[in-house]
């Protein structure tokens, strides 16, 4: 009895714990980075001898899904205020913004860049000599990139030079795979984001056991539009083509067995487009005598390595909880991450920064998500707090680009059969059902 009542403190104690966590959470954390930028205010003002680099052109040409580049820039009438914003797609001018009113003139500018970073980022110079050059880390987005120098700073910006165009050499390639169990005990699904519709290739799942025979999964395609998205900046200056995000479902898994797959493309005219390799283990058989280690964290967000687009100085936190995550990975069996998941905020570009941030963790153990205020709310949406945290996003983001095993993908509940479990000292376990 009196470890009865032992562990029945104990699971109080972390249900209080959680419920304080949630609570916490449902609080907005502040503004985007993205959203500094006064896209509207945007003016052309092309300076003669203002230039702007980026090198190499062409990336990915061993089939990198991420690359370091460099920009080289300089200004005749340099100012403290400058700043770089990279684009993508390359073409950032008003010619691809949506006609809403004929009466009324699009702004220069109809999209947020995808990051920024002051042209004085470690170039302290830069205000006396004009020039300045950037490392900057490129992942493969499913289009190209331009590259703007700007003045007036963010809350008046002037375009002054742009750049020549870049671009990875196969931008549909499939990038960033993400597992998560099924809605049976013997099956995982593998979830990824490519270029290519169902009208251009055939997605699918090459996979095995280790050493054993290969077999083909086909895979189920989603995307979405504008239309589908609640509000601003989602709908507005936040707004990225998401690609084509497909998913396959890998049944009857033996229980503990490490299986190998890699994810790829057949295209029309017959040619493969493949992925590297991956492995996975399965889940053990219901009721088997078998230590499971599960990680449980939430408002995690992401970073840019290379130091731009700073979200509310929280961001290191996300990259050392990545990293000891990737450092640990050997004894981690599944990650649970309950909400908050990219801060991307309306700005749809961040969800693939965030995957390709989570992919050495991803693509190796079930990375279950739920949805948070910063998925999930907006207004006259239905979501459980009527605020705006979502930046219009309304839950269509986590639900895409995550496969989670519920019946209605809009409801992130688990099934009965699904629980969390924490693990204390050697043989004290405790769940919620």
């Amino acid at each position: 009895k009196h470890q009865e009542k032992m562990e029945e403190s104990i699971f109080v104690f972390f249900s209080l714990l959680l419920l304080s966590s949630v609570l916490q959470s449902a609080h907005s954390h502040g503004n985007h980075p993205l959203s500094k930028v006064a896209i509207h205010k945007s003016t052309f003002s092309l300076l003669h001898l203002a230039h702007i680099k980026p090198t190499p052109s062409l990336l990915g040409l061993q089939g990198q899904t991420s690359e370091w580049i460099t920009v080289e820039y300089s200004s005749p009438i340099p100012s403290i205020d400058d700043w770089i914003g990279v684009f993508s797609p390359a073409n950032f001018s008003d010619s691809t913004c949506p006609k809403e009113n004929g009466r009324v003139y699009p702004p220069l500018l109809c999209s947020a860049p995808i990051k920024f970073q002051n042209a004085s980022y470690l170039n302290p110079q830069y205000k006396i000599t004009g020039k300045g050059l950037l490392k900057l880390r490129l992942i493969n987005q499913r289009s190209d990139f331009s590259f703007g120098l700007f003045s007036g700073g963010l809350s008046n910006p002037r375009l002054v030079a742009v750049s020549n165009k870049i671009a990875f050499a196969n931008p549909n390639a499939p990038v960033y795979p993400r597992l998560a169990l099924g809605k049976s005990w013997n099956e995982m699904t593998v979830t990824w984001t490519s270029g290519y519709g169902i009208s251009d290739a055939e997605p699918f799942v090459e996979w095995s056991p280790k050493g054993g025979d290969r077999v083909h999964s086909p895979a189920g395609t989603l995307t979405f539009t504008r239309d589908s998205l609640c509000g601003a900046p989602a709908r507005s200056v936040g707004w990225r083509d998401p690609g084509y995000i497909h998913t396959s479902h890998l049944k009857e898994l033996w229980p503990n067995r490490i299986y190998e797959y890699k994810i790829g493309h057949k295209l029309k005219n017959g040619t493969y487009i493949w992925s590297k390799q991956y492995q996975f283990r399965a889940a053990p058989f219901p009721g088997q005598k078998s230590l499971q280690r599960v990680v449980i964290f939430g408002d995690m967000g992401k970073e840019e390595v290379d130091g731009s687009n700073e979200y509310n100085n929280f961001q290191h936190g996300s990259t050392n909880t990545t990293t000891q995550l990737i450092q640990d990975l050997e004894n981690i069996d599944m990650v649970f991450h309950i909400g908050d998941i990219s801060y991307a905020n309306g700005y749809l570009s961040q969800w693939d920064q965030f995957t390709a941030q989570v992919e050495p963790i991803a693509s190796a153990v079930p990375y279950m998500i739920a949805s948070g205020n910063h998925e999930r709310d907006w207004p006259g949406s239905g979501s459980f707090y009527g605020n705006m945290d979502s930046g219009g996003e309304c839950g269509v983001l986590a639900e895409t680009m995550f496969y989670v095993p519920a019946s209605n993908r809009a409801k992130f509940w688990y099934g009965r059969h699904c629980f969390i479990c924490f693990l204390f000292r050697e043989n004290v376990t405790f769940c919620w059902i």
